[in-house]
C-alpha cells in the first residue's frame, strides 16, 4: 500500500438521471436468487462529449427487495433516478468467459413517468 493509502477512502457511488430504454426484467437464477434489470439512457452534458456520441446507455440491476419494486414497476420512456455502485460481474458465456459492468442499485425512483398514449 503506498503512503498515505490509508487515510484514503475508496468511493464507488453512482447517481444517474435517465430515460428507461425497456421494460425492466425479473430473472430468477440457478441459485434462487431474483434479480430485476433495466437499462437507461443517459445524456452526456455537452462539455463532456468527445465525439458525436451524446448518450450513453448503462445497465441497472437491482438485487435487493426494495429497489426491485422499484424497477419492475418501470415503464419505456419513464425519466428516473438511480443511486448504485459500479460492478463489474463475471459469467461464462457461449464464447467461454465474459465480463459485463452494470449499476448495482441501492434506490430508485421515478421522476417523470413517460407519457401514454
Amino acid at each position: 500500500m503506498g503512503a498515505g493509502a490509508a487515510e484514503c477512502a475508496h468511493v464507488n457511488e453512482v447517481r444517474l438521471v435517465g430515460r428507461v430504454a425497456a421494460e425492466a426484467a425479473e430473472k430468477v437464477l440457478p441459485s434462487g436468487d431474483v434479480v430485476v434489470t433495466a437499462r437507461l439512457v443517459v445524456e452526456r452534458a455537452p462539455e463532456s462529449r468527445r465525439s458525436r456520441q451524446s448518450v450513453d446507455t448503462l445497465d441497472c440491476a437491482a438485487w435487493a427487495a426494495r429497489p426491485r419494486r422499484s424497477l419492475i414497476g418501470w415503464r419505456p420512456g419513464d425519466v428516473v433516478a438511480v443511486d448504485g455502485a459500479m460492478r463489474r460481474r463475471f459469467f461464462r458465456s457461449g464464447g467461454g468467459a465474459a465480463s459485463r459492468v452494470e449499476i448495482e442499485v441501492r434506490s430508485a425512483r421515478v421522476i417523470q413517468r413517460a407519457a401514454t398514449g
